[in-house]
C-alpha cells in the first residue's frame, strides 16, 4: 500500500534535500576550520592500519582540529613511517609514536579512540581488543570475514560501553542518503527489489597456500602480525600485495569487498539494520545471488548496476531509485528529483565528522556494530551459496542455517593462539 496519504513528494523534498549535502550533512558537520579546539576538547586518538585506505581515512581525521593523533601501527614498515611523517608535519612536532604490535598502542591510558584500517582479517579481533581497553572505535568495513566473529565483536561493543562506527561511509554520503529517504518515504510504493552491486563479476574465493618465501625481518614486516588471528602459514609477498583480497581466510572476495558497502545501504533502506534476509539462491555461474527477507523483499547482489562503484537501486510498486558513488541519481517517476542538487559523489568527512561528534555526545552513529555485522552476515551467507554451490535457509534470529551441519560449521573459524573472541 502507497503511504502517499501520509507524505507527498514536495513535503519530501523539502525535508530532506539541501543544495550542500542531503539530510546526512546538516545535524553532523562541525567545520574543521572552525575556531580554536581546547586542548581539553580534544579527542586523543591512534591509528591501526595506516596503508593505502588507512592512510586515506588518517588524513580525513586529521583535517579535524578537535583530534590529536598521538600514534600510528601497522605491520608494515614503510606504512608505519609514512604514516608517522603525515602526523607530524600535521601538527610540526616528532611526537607521533609507532608501533608493530597494536596491543602496545591500545594499553596507552591517554588514548581515547582508534581508526582500525588493518586487512579484513584483523578488523574483528583489533575491535574486540581495543574495546576491552575502553577505546572507541572507528573500524573500516568489512567488519569481519566469518560471521561468529562479526557477532562477538557487535556484543563485546555494548558489553564495554563503546562508540562505534564501520566504516561503511555512504551512510554518511548524501546521495545515498536521499535514496534511502526516498525508499523509506512511500513515494516509490512498497519496495519490492533492492539491488546491491559486487566488487567484480566473479564471485567466490579460494584457500591457497603459497610457496615459502624468505621471512623479511620483523621491522619490516612483521608477518606474525599480519597474520593476526588467522592460522599460521609461511611467508609469500603476495598475501600482502593483494592476493588476500579474494583469499577466504583474509577476506570474503566481491561480495564483502562492495557487499559491506551496498548491502548494508540496501538493509538500511529497508528499516532492516536488526536482520538479514532468510533465504540465498545462485543465479548464475558468476556467483550472483538472490536473497528474500521475511517479508518477501528481495535482495539482488550482481555486477552491472550504474552510476560509479557502489551503486544501489531500490525498486518500488509505483517508483524506482538509483545511485552510486559518481553522486549521479535517476528516479521513476523522474520527478521526484525536480529540486535535487548534486554534491559530487563519495567522500569519507561525513562519516568521521558523526563519529567524532558521537564520541562526545555518547550517542551510537549511524553505522554501529550491530547494523554491520547484520549487513556482513547477509554477505557471508550469499558467499556460502557459493562455496557450497546450493541455495542456503538462514534464521536471523538464532544467527544459523537450517538443517545445514556444513553450513553451520562455516559460520566461525578457530582463532590461533594466543588470539581470542
Amino acid at each position: 500500500m502507497s503511504n502517499k496519504s501520509t507524505i507527498n513528494r514536495r513535503s519530501f523534498l523539502k525535508n530532506t534535500l539541501t543544495a550542500a549535502g542531503g539530510v546526512a550533512a546538516a545535524p553532523l558537520i562541525i567545520s574543521r576550520a572552525s575556531a580554536q579546539t581546547s586542548p581539553n576538547d580534544r579527542i586523543v586518538m591512534g591509528a591501526i592500519g595506516v596503508g593505502g585506505r588507512g592512510g586515506y581515512i588518517l588524513s580525513t581525521f586529521l583535517q579535524y582540529s578537535d583530534v590529536q593523533m598521538v600514534a600510528v601501527c601497522d605491520a608494515i614498515g614503510d606504512r608505519r613511517k609514512k604514516a608517522q611523517r603525515m602526523v607530524n608535519e600535521r601538527y610540526k612536532n616528532d611526537d607521533c609514536a609507532t608501533y608493530i604490535d597494536c596491543r602496545e598502542l591500545l594499553a596507552r591510558p591517554d588514548i581515547d579512540a582508534v581508526m582500525i584500517a588493518t586487512g579484513d582479517n584483523n578488523h574483528s579481533l583489533v575491535s574486540m581488543l581495543a574495546a576491552r581497553a575502553g577505546k572507541d572505535i572507528y573500524c573500516e568495513k568489512p567488519l569481519s570475514v566469518t560471521i561468529a566473529e562479526s557477532r562477538a565483536v557487535s556484543d563485546t561493543i555494548s558489553r564495554f560501553g563503546r562508540i562505534f562506527q564501520c566504516g561503511t561511509q555512504r551512510r554518511n554520503v548524501s546521495n545515498f542518503v536521499f535514496a534511502v529517504d526516498l525508499a523509506r518515504s512511500g513515494l516509490l510504493g512498497r519496495i519490492k527489489t533492492v539491488y546491491a552491486e559486487k566488487a567484480w563479476k566473479k564471485s567466490g574465493v579460494h584457500f591457497k597456500v603459497l610457496e615459502p618465501q624468505p621471512e623479511p625481518a620483523y621491522e619490516v614486516l612483521a608477518w606474525d602480525r599480519w597474520l593476526g588471528a588467522a592460522s599460521m602459514r609461511p611467508f609469500n609477498s603476495d598475501y600482502t600485495g593483494g592476493f588476500w583480497r579474494q583469499h577466504g581466510d583474509f577476506s570474503g572476495g566481491s561480495i564483502t569487498e562492495w557487499g559491506s558497502h551496498t548491502v548494508d545501504i540496501c538493509q538500511w533502506a529497508l528499516d532492516a539494520d536488526d536482520t538479514s534476509p532468510i533465504t540465498y539462491d545462485l543465479i548464475n555461474p558468476e556467483g550472483d545471488i538472490e536473497a528474500v527477507y521475511a517479508n518477501g523483499t528481495k535482495l539482488i547482489i550482481k555486477k552491472g548496476l550504474r552510476f560509479g562503484s557502489c551503486p544501489v537501486r531500490f525498486e518500488g510498486e509505483e517508483g524506482w531509485v538509483e545511485t552510486g558513488d559518481s553522486g549521479e541519481i535517476e528516479t521513476y517517476p523522474a520527478s521526484l528529483l525536480s529540486d535535487r542538487k548534486y554534491s559530487g559523489g563519495y567522500p569519507a568527512d561525513n562519516h568521521v565528522r558523526e563519529f567524532l561528534n558521537c564520541v562526545k555526545s555518547r550517542q551510537q552513529p549511524r553505522s554501529t556494530a550491530e547494523a554491520a555485522h547484520r549487513s556482513i552476515s547477509a554477505c557471508h551467507c550469499a558467499n556460502m551459496a557459493v562455496r557450497l554451490n546450493r541455495p542456503m535457509k538462514w534464521d536471523p534470529v538464532k544467527e544459523e542455517f537450517i538443517g545445514d551441519a556444513e553450513a553451520n560449521r562455516l559460520r566461525s573459524r578457530a582463532f590461533r593462539e594466543p588470539w581470542t573472541t
